[in-house]
């Protein structure tokens, strides 16, 4: 299983543009993740019109709880 990560970089800094970030599976397209300073949302493939959004305080919990840790 590869997965191909591509990013797309706002023409400013990050604030209400996003950062996108494109991730694929073996080829197919997984979704997008769209980081801005609010929030950080992600965009499944083949679905055009319902997002999931997170605020930072909520993804901060799911990395904590969740999120393995490792050494640099």
């Amino acid at each position: 299983m590869t997965h191909q990560v591509s990013v797309q970089f706002p023409k400013l800094n990050i604030g209400h543009s996003d950062f996108h970030i494109s991730i694929k599976k073996n080829g197919a397209k997984m979704g997008e993740l769209l980081i801005s300073q609010g929030n950080i949302e992600w965009w499944p493939a083949g679905n055009s019109r319902r997002k999931k959004r997170l605020k930072w305080s909520e993804f901060e919990v799911i990395f904590e709880q969740y999120g393995k840790t490792v050494k640099n």
